[in-house]
């Protein structure tokens, strides 16, 4: 695999911004680390990090360079700061950035599928929320969707405790806004998708973590809604111990 920090300008953000990049490399020579590549455009899966993370933590705290090296995938991995993947009351717009402007950087930088059936997006907490987000508010793009870990209900999160450990975030990303019933709550998009025009979504949290009910809650809501998910509930905590495992068997599912 290649690995690339890369620096560019954003119109959207205004600004300088940053992603890390795993793009595939053939080689037949290298010892302990299979790779595959080919001469087409490689499959392209959109990592999303959590909330205190940035650009370089799944590099950095898990094995995702070796676990897509294996599967011959190219990583995009974002950076958006503490900004729930959406455009901010009192501050940027990071929704706008990562479904509109950052794709089509990519493919202008890098020789990737733009096929549907090629592109796929996952994400950790935050990056949980952000990449179910992506895929039911924008189903014509993926072909498979992954949350691990994810605070998958804010809208509940908006006026639940603890209040006072997020509150200035939800201001500042929400504003005075409702999120229930908007386009910022997963439930409430669920609720408008069209279930077969949705891709395969994957849902993983551990039984030990805080932000399970979440998880169960939106299981629960995809029955009701006929919306077909694969659940991986388990041991397991809000750590990256956890997501290191979890993010291989997310890429062993996606239908490469």
């Amino acid at each position: 695999m290649a690995l690339l920090r890369v620096d560019f300008f954003s119109d959207v953000l205004e600004q300088g911004t940053s992603m890390t990049v795993l793009l595939p490399q053939h080689s037949r020579t290298r010892i302990g680390a299979p790779a595959r590549g080919g001469d087409s455009a490689a499959p392209v899966l959109y990592l999303l990090h959590g909330l205190t993370d940035d650009a370089t933590a799944w590099t950095r705290y898990s094995s995702i360079e070796r676990y897509a090296s294996e599967r011959g995938l190219a990583v995009v991995m974002p950076q958006v700061h503490r900004s729930m993947y959406a455009d901010e009351a009192h501050g940027a717009p990071f929704w706008t950035f990562l479904s509109t402007e950052l794709p089509t950087v990519v493919e202008a930088f890098f020789r990737v599928s733009q096929r549907r059936e090629d592109t796929f997006v996952a994400g950790l907490s935050m990056g949980g929320y952000g990449a179910l987000r992506w895929a039911l508010r924008r189903p014509e793009r993926f072909a498979a969707a992954a949350s691990l870990s994810g605070v998958l209900d804010v809208g509940g999160r908006q006026h639940g405790p603890p209040v006072s450990a997020t509150d200035p975030l939800m201001h500042r990303v929400f504003g005075g806004r409702e999120v229930t019933g908007s386009d910022d709550d997963l439930f409430a998009v669920l609720d408008r998708a069209d279930p077969a025009t949705l891709p395969k979504l994957w849902v993983g949290c551990g039984t030990e973590d805080e932000l399970f009910p979440d998880n169960v809650r939106f299981r629960d809501a995809c029955a009701d809604r006929g919306v077909g998910v694969t659940i991986d509930f388990g041991p397991g905590d809000h750590l990256w111990s956890y997501w290191d495992a979890k993010i291989r068997d997310v890429i062993a599912w996606l239908p490469l």
